[in-house]
């Protein structure tokens, strides 16, 4: 597995260069219409391989499960449903529709996987596994919640595997930072002008901690699901969530509502976010980082003239 050149993200997202260290290694892989790359601290190359490959099959598995575009995927047989049918799904994929659903309630439905198709309308068993329409025609398309879960799950991977130090990303969509390599407090990490990767916007050190980053290009658009127009405005925005550190938090558990939801997939959660602050106001998106400690949120306007919002706050500096 060898490096895979990767394009400059349109959010802007990037790792800046780590320390010179020869038991830093990378692996990538194509899945997911995007690139996953693994940077794991480990003195021994092969084992380290071994656990990016184990990550990458997971990968792949979760694609299988969760992208619309394969035939016979959950979330295809879940689009085909007619009023009243259902269909049993893998408990990824029910986990993933759990948080999707969380994330739309939180947002008040600026985040919706269906796109306003009626997401509300599905019912999710998650005893039997089942997942039910009330009306047909609903369509989901789980997109970069779907990435930043499978980072979520890349990540538990690895530390399964004892490479606690390492970092995971999607096509720097979606990307969770570990425990950083020795002698630096953080992973290193940039926020750059989506249209001009020279102009680093901030410079992050982070450790267990998600970023999930979205923006637009000519030609790229996030649709708003409020109103079905694309989103006007703002060209990127990038969310850091912490990651809960084991034993500091249950299984279930979503931001700003302990105890209830599903757990915190730290970097699906991040995506969705900054999903929906690419459409929320000014107003609403401080509110919500009001209310949910930890969360931190940057926005880059369209207008030049206009520097950078912050919001929130988190161990990320």
């Amino acid at each position: 597995m060898k490096p895979i050149p990767t394009p400059f993200p349109p959010g802007g997202l990037a790792v800046d260069s780590p320390p010179s260290q020869h038991d830093i290694r990378r692996f990538s892989h194509e899945a997911m219409a995007t690139v996953y790359e693994v940077y794991a601290v480990h003195p021994d190359e092969q084992y380290a391989a071994q656990a990016a490959q184990a990550a990458f099959d997971l990968v792949d598995r979760l694609e299988r499960e969760l992208s619309r575009f394969q035939p016979n995927s959950d979330i295809t047989r879940i689009n085909q449903l007619a009023a009243g049918a259902h269909t049993r799904v893998t408990p990824t994929t029910l986990e993933c529709l759990v948080i999707a659903r969380h994330m739309f309630e939180l947002t008040g439905g600026v985040f919706d996987v269906s796109i306003g198709t009626g997401l509300p309308s599905l019912e999710i068993d998650p005893d039997e596994l089942v997942v039910r329409a009330s009306t047909s025609g609903v369509q989901i398309d789980l997109g970069g919640i779907g990435k930043g879960y499978a980072v979520d799950l890349v990540a538990e991977l690895l530390e399964d595997w004892d490479l606690e130090r390492s970092l995971v990303h999607g096509g720097f969509s979606s990307l969770l930072a570990l425990e950083p390599p020795a002698g630096i407090g953080g992973w290193p990490l940039t926020l750059s002008d989506p249209r001009d990767s020279s102009r680093v916007l901030a410079r992050l050190s982070v450790s267990q901690t998600a970023l999930g980053a979205s923006g637009v290009r000519k030609k790229d658009h996030i649709v708003d699901p409020r109103s079905g127009e694309p989103v006007r405005g703002r060209l990127a925005s990038w969310v850091a969530v912490p990651r809960p550190r084991k034993g500091e938090q249950g299984e279930r558990g979503g931001p700003g509502e302990q105890g209830e939801g599903p757990r915190l997939a730290a970097a699906a959660v991040a995506d969705a976010l900054t999903t929906a602050f690419m459409m929320m106001s000014v107003e609403e998106i401080d509110e919500l980082c009001a209310r949910t400690p930890g969360v931190e949120a940057w926005l880059l306007p369209d207008d030049d003239e206009r520097a950078v919002g912050h919001f929130g706050g988190s161990g990320a500096s």
